[in-house]
């Protein structure tokens, strides 16, 4: 072991103050703080908000104090295709009703696991990851497929916002303690040698009471509507007893099994040109099996300008906390400063960050266009789910680098990929463990 001693501390005291410029940052950096001392002003030069390939969008959304960028950028994906569709103005999907849908599927998807692992012990590695966040806002494009094909959508003015879907901090707080709960009584029942009806009833009076708690604080999700609106050129419609499913098809009319999600992910665990799941990742019991197909950098993004050329948005998960500048919207390797400001070096690459804890995906945004010099991508447009108080109304732009190193995942349809590729994602998944960074949640 090597302890620190007084006279290491004083040595290093000592340099500190005998270098000027160190001296002279530590007066900005205490008063301004890292971020603003670092910031890299040139870095908007060099990523204006101007696109060769730019898709109409209308506004963006804002999921305020929550976790769901990921269903809300799915649900703006289907608003944009809307929106031209049927000459719609300021419309969102209800982002409430799926939210209520997935706490609700999620409870039902942790007693599986919970009952699937209950001969191991509580402090068992498995165990105590599920207990450790029994669900939560976030998720990954499977799994709000499953909620799609399950449940359909609804227009927002049917299933509006709630308090505590704006702001779901306490939602979770008590939605996990009950749940915490309930894997006791579970695994009790298992240790007892209860038969699998005396599990399953108490199983379903545990979902009832999950199904109450989410009422009370959501609403009741509609089981029939209205649908009335004017577009764009005034004219009114009105469409009587829809039901959610209904409503999906004739509105979204999106066939989800045409999607596959696409990673890059440069470690040594997973060869490209392969397909991957993760253990215990899911909302639905029965649902649609997260899978991956992992590509070079390269294919990742031609995949992705494939489909914006053919003037569809694109579904994609990143690590938004890195290097980007909230207020402006710029998400560029250098926008911060940090190595300069402090005389370290902090360079790493992708597959470092991921096999070291220091990247994984974190948010879900939409790519709705991609400024294309001499047939290569320079820089992309992002529709973000924050308001139109960040970036350029709610728009980001991410530089083609910063793509390269925190972009995670990509959706594209499946008529981008070549035989090859496609073959390979079809192909039985490896199984990736439960707390690999590929299963991180958007």
């Amino acid at each position: 072991m090597s302890k620190i001693t007084n006279e290491q501390t004083q040595a290093f005291r000592e340099a500190f103050e005998k270098n000027p410029k160190q001296v002279a940052l530590q007066r900005g950096v205490v008063k301004n703080g890292i971020r603003a001392s670092a910031e890299n002003i040139q870095t908007h030069v060099e990523n204006t908000p101007v696109f060769s390939v730019d898709l109409a969008t209308g506004k963006v959304a804002n999921q305020k104090q929550s976790g769901r960028c990921w269903m809300f950028a799915a649900l703006n994906t289907f608003r944009h295709k809307m929106l031209t569709t049927f000459q719609l103005k300021d419309f969102e999907l209800s982002q409430n009703y799926t939210f209520f849908w997935d706490k609700y599927e999620k409870a039902n998807y942790f007693y599986e696991n919970i009952l699937n692992t209950a001969e191991q012990a509580a402090s068992s590695r498995e165990v105590a990851f599920l207990l450790q966040t029994p669900q939560q806002d976030g998720g990954q494009w499977d799994m709000i497929v499953s909620l799609f094909q399950k449940y359909g959508v609804v227009p927002k003015s049917v299933m509006p916002e709630s308090s505590n879907s704006s702001n779901s901090r306490d939602l979770n707080n008590y939605l996990n303690k009950l749940l915490r709960k309930h894997a006791v009584l579970l695994r009790q029942m298992v240790a007892e040698q209860a038969t699998a009806e005396e599990i399953q009833t108490n199983r379903e009076a545990m979902l009832q009471e999950v199904y109450n708690l989410l009422t009370i604080s959501l609403g009741t999700p509609p089981e029939s509507f209205d649908f009335e609106y004017r577009d764009e050129e005034k004219n009114y419609h009105l469409e009587q007893g829809l039901t959610p499913q209904s409503f999906y098809e004739k509105y979204v009319g999106v066939n989800l099994d045409e999607y596959v999600s696409i990673i890059n992910a440069p470690t040594e665990d997973k060869p490209f040109m392969k397909s991957y799941t993760v253990d215990m990742l899911g909302n639905v019991v029965g649902g649609k099996q997260v899978k991956y197909l992992n590509l070079e950098m390269a294919e990742f993004k031609a995949l992705a300008v494939k489909q914006l050329e053919q003037g569809e948005s694109v579904w994609f998960g990143c690590d938004v906390g890195q290097s980007s500048t909230r207020d402006s919207g710029i998400m560029a390797l250098d926008a911060y400063d940090v190595d300069d400001l402090f005389d370290v070096d902090l360079t790493m690459t992708k597959a470092e960050r991921l096999d070291h804890g220091e990247s994984l995906m974190t948010h879900a945004m939409v790519l709705t266009g991609v400024d294309l010099i001499e047939d290569q991508a320079k820089k992309w447009k992002v529709e973000n789910s924050w308001g139109e108080k960040v970036g350029e109304k709610g728009f980001f732009v991410m530089s083609d680098e910063w793509m390269d190193e925190y972009t995670y995942q990509i959706v594209v349809r499946k008529e981008f990929l070549t035989a090859e590729q496609l073959a390979a994602f079809e192909a039985e998944p490896i199984v990736l463990a439960p707390w690999d960074p590929m299963g991180a949640l958007a």
